[in-house]
């Protein structure tokens, strides 16, 4: 039996439940207050520090309901767990839309309890990181229009603010839409190059014959159409960052070019004989593996190893989904403005919708699909009917895999969405997905989910 290190107030009218429960969480190694009714337990609940309110919902004077609200309005940190009782999941729905974390049915299933409490433990252990990493952000000064929660994105940005005040080369990796860009310009903005130029490069839309042209400059008559110099984006960006965007494809002719540069820190514009300093910090990004891309010889991998002395990982949206929410909300607001139109948020049955979608197109994809929902929504709240996304499953289905290979990674999807809406009780999940538990074990350990 784990050891939970958490604060517990119990309500329940119920004298013999109420010390049931408080004997259990004692062995959990948890702080318990019992009271028998929430009109009692107002002052634990006002001066004591807790982590979590375990509340039988129908009670004679305060409901479940009620002490909910209360708890919130006290604390929004608090965690309340709803006991209903058997057949009235309508009063768990209810409290789940105004807040709960979950609910148990009677008569109390003690395993399925310890998982809620592992599950509320885990997840301020997540909260506590997150609030550090937010913390050593602010200390390392770094300003970032960034909306983020989750502790994967914290992680990013912390690494920004550390590296922003060296010289050193920064590639940093992600899918598209992920937002490169939006990091490149925080460590810009993070540096003490700041009040300099940020130049940023599209390296996938310069045709190749004109790179060199592009980045060095070039002087009047260097070639057919060079009526007159040219500066190039490297002396645009003199004193200041350079963001070499789509750098994986850079034309192979071009890349010991720029080596030359990163090196020696000199070049020449085209056509002339005169060398120019370059005093630039090169940050570049890439959603391709540029890794393979060396393996294959399709970049030079002496130039990987200048442009990667910080290597930088985001995250795809799919993979921080606590930041699903606060993004909705944030392009809401925006393109609402934008658009003249007032919408104040996302139905209950459109948020779990937005929740479950894997955005292959990521952050860039999300504001597009709610700039679309602003504009169409029919009410002042965003609908199902606003939201045509294809389910998670959907998206990935493609003639070009074979049919067992799509079929066992639906099963995985919702063997994995079953246990996350049961709390991981294998049980339930198992009647949810109409197989014997038995069944259910064996898929879960042929799949590895953990």
């Amino acid at each position: 039996m784990k050891m939970f290190n958490l604060s517990i107030a119990i309500i329940d009218d119920d004298a013999t439940q109420r010390e049931l429960l408080r004997g259990f969480f004692k062995k959990l190694g948890c702080t318990v207050f019992a009271c028998d009714s929430g009109e009692n337990c107002l002052a634990v609940i006002e001066k004591q520090y807790l982590d979590v309110v375990l509340t039988d919902f129908r009670m004679p004077g305060m409901s479940g309901l009620d002490i909910l609200k209360k708890v919130k309005a006290i604390n929004p940190e608090i965690q309340v767990i709803i006991i209903t009782a058997f057949g009235t999941v309508e009063d768990a729905v209810t409290a789940m839309r105004q807040g709960a974390w979950d609910y148990l049915s009677k008569p109390i299933d003690l395993d399925e309890l310890e998982l809620k409490i592992r599950k509320i433990s885990e997840h301020n252990a997540l909260v506590r990181e997150n609030q550090i990493l937010k913390t050593q952000i602010a200390a390392a000064g770094l300003q970032t229009d960034i909306i983020y929660k989750s502790p994967s994105l914290a992680a990013v940005l912390n690494l920004v603010a550390r590296v922003s005040n060296s010289l050193a080369a920064v590639l940093i990796q992600g899918e598209s839409g992920t937002g490169k860009e939006l990091i490149a310009r925080a460590i810009h903005q993070a540096s003490p190059r700041k009040a300099m130029p940020f130049v940023a490069i599209n390296c996938a839309a310069i045709p190749e014959t004109l790179f060199e042209s592009e980045i060095f400059g070039h002087e009047k008559g260097a070639f057919t159409g060079a009526i007159e110099r040219a500066r190039g984006r490297l002396e645009a960006a003199e004193g200041g960052t350079l963001f070499l965007d789509e750098v994986a494809d850079i034309p192979l002719n071009f890349q010991v070019k720029l080596l030359r540069v990163l090196q020696d820190k000199e070049y020449q514009r085209l056509g002339s004989n005169q060398t120019l300093r370059a005093d630039v910090r090169v940050v570049s990004a890439t959603n391709k593996n540029i890794q393979q891309m060396v393996e294959e010889e399709k970049f030079r991998p002496d130039l990987f190893f200048r442009l990667n002395v910080i290597p930088i990982q985001i995250p795809p949206l799919r993979e921080r989904r606590e930041d699903i929410a606060l993004l909705v909300q944030h392009f809401i607001s925006k393109h609402a403005r934008l658009n003249n139109r007032l919408i104040e948020g996302v139905s209950a049955e459109g948020m779990n919708l937005l929740m479950r979608y894997d955005y292959p197109g990521n952050v860039r994809e999300l504001e597009n699909i709610i700039e679309r929902a602003v504009i169409l929504a029919r009410q002042e709240i965003i609908t199902v009917a606003d939201l045509p996304l294809q389910s998670a499953a959907q998206s990935t289905v493609s003639l070009n895999r074979s049919l067992n290979d799509q079929a066992e990674e639906l099963e995985q999807k919702l063997i994995k969405l079953a246990l996350q809406q049961t709390g991981n009780v294998r049980t339930r999940a198992a009647e949810l997905l109409g197989l014997s538990e038995r069944v259910l074990r064996y898929k879960i350990d042929k799949y590895k989910i953990g």
